[in-house]
Formats: C-alpha cells, sequence, structure tokens
C-alpha cells in the first residue's frame, strides 16, 4: 500500500474505539515535541485519560514509540498497558515481562562520531537509545545537512538501519518497525480479531498506518496534511487529546 497524496483527511468518528485495538505514538502525538528529549512531562489529564482509554478498549491499549520502552514506562510510573519502544523493537508488558533486540556492537561507535560531530554544532544534541543513536538538531537547525550526512555514513560503514524524524536522524538496529510492533500484538489473543486504529505524526508512524489499515483498521494522521497511509486526520496534540477524551 502506498501513501495517499496529500489531501483533506477527515477527523476519526468517535465511536471509531468501538471492538478495537488502539496504538498510540507519544511525541507529537499525545504530548508536544520538546526542545529536548528529556524535556517532556506527562500531567494528570493525559495518566488519567490513558487510564479511561484502557477501559473503553478492555486492556487492548499500546503505546508505539521511537523512544527507549524505559522512558515511556518512567514517565507513566509503571503503566498498565504494553509500551513497545525503539520503533518496534521492544516490547514491555504490564506483567513486567519484556523483549528486547540485542544491541548492535557498533553503537558504541557510531555515538562517538556524533558526540564528535556535536561539539563543532552547538545545539546538537545526541541521544543514546537502547537499540539506536539520534542526533537531534531542533536546536540548530542550520546543522540539519551535517547531521543527515554523518547518519548516512554511519548506517552504510556500521550496516545499521538509517531512521529519519522530526528535526533529528537515527541510526538503528533493523529487522523491525511499528508496523511489525503493531502487526506482532494484533496476534496475540487479547487483540487478535478486533481492529487496530493506530494514532502517530510523522514519518516513523507510516509502517504503523499501513499495517493497521491492511488489517482491517486505520491510521489517523496528526498534525498538517501530507501524503500519507492514515485514513484520518487530527490537526494538534491539542485536538487529539479532546477527541481521545471524546471517544473513551
Amino acid at each position: 500500500m502506498q501513501a495517499a497524496e496529500a489531501e483533506a483527511l477527515i477527523a476519526p468518528p468517535v465511536d471509531i474505539l468501538e471492538d478495537a485495538s488502539l496504538f498510540l505514538d507519544f511525541d507529537g502525538t499525545l504530548v508536544e515535541i520538546a526542545a529536548r528529549p528529556d524535556g517532556v512531562a506527562v500531567d494528570a489529564r493525559l495518566t488519567a485519560l490513558m487510564r479511561r482509554l484502557r477501559e473503553r478498549v478492555h486492556g487492548r491499549l499500546a503505546i508505539l514509540s521511537g523512544r527507549a520502552a524505559a522512558d515511556i514506562r518512567t514517565l507513566f510510573g509503571t503503566p498498565e498497558f504494553i509500551v513497545s519502544g525503539s520503533h518496534g523493537m521492544e516490547f514491555h508488558y504490564p506483567d513486567g515481562d519484556a523483549v528486547l533486540a540485542p544491541r548492535p556492537e557498533s553503537l558504541s561507535s557510531a555515538l562517538a562520531d556524533m558526540r564528535d560531530l556535536a561539539e563543532c554544532w552547538p545545539g546538537v544534541l545526541v541521544e543514546d537509545k537502547p537499540l539506536g543513536a539520534a542526533l537531534h538538531y531542533r536546536g540548530n537547525p542550520q546543522a540539519e545537512q551535517a547531521c543527515i550526512a554523518l547518519a548516512q555514513t554511519l548506517a552504510a560503514r556500521h550496516g545499521l538501519y538509517l531512521q529519519t524524524g522530526k528535526m533529528m536522524i537515527e541510526v538503528r538496529a533493523g529487522g523491525g518497525d511499528k508496523g511489525d510492533a503493531l502487526r506482532r500484538l494484533m496476534e496475540s489473543p487479547e487483540m487478535r480479531g478486533t481492529t487496530p486504529i493506530f494514532l502517530g505524526d510523522d514519518d516513523t508512524d507510516e509502517p504503523g498506518f499501513i499495517a493497521a489499515a491492511m488489517l482491517g483498521g486505520a491510521g489517523v494522521l496528526i498534525g498538517p496534511e501530507r501524503p500519507t497511509a492514515a485514513r484520518y486526520r487530527l490537526a494538534s496534540v491539542s485536538d487529539t487529546l479532546d477527541w481521545l477524551e471524546t471517544a473513551s
């Protein structure tokens, strides 16, 4: 399935969560993207909303994030929903079980090269993830091309997967994405046979939109209109939270 041309997508109907399994991106979907990855917080409104959503979909709730799963769990304080982190490469379950792919040995070398670049470009941040290394250039947009060029070189040199995102570029372990994570979770007895709904905001979420559609569900794009495999759209994080509260 190819991403559709940019068009005026409508908001999802509020009854779409009936007999659904709900998958949510985090940054740019549930919280505003911060200048630094550690600059976000989960407030009481979001905590209460996730609790209601879990009840609404009878426990069939998961966050699919590019962040480390442990970071999401820390922000929510041992959540009672599934967290898939590192772009679908790790899974943490409410009962404490966890599945984590092996960390590529080459990430240490890639991180060192990224930190050397960051020293030359004030405002560029290096993020060390369990299965990846990312350059964030939101603090210095002029560094974009330098960050992309280095990440491309590192991906080719070390056999790592090149992952783009909003004002960031990452090299990471290959072999999975958010679409793979969604399909894996949909095979569980709890979710099998339900309708997958996935909300996300950037290109890392497109595999999830595609997977949801192929399983009879739909993706919901958060943010400005653009070519996407999503069927619906909500304009902002604020609109998303309002819609989720109504739908729950």
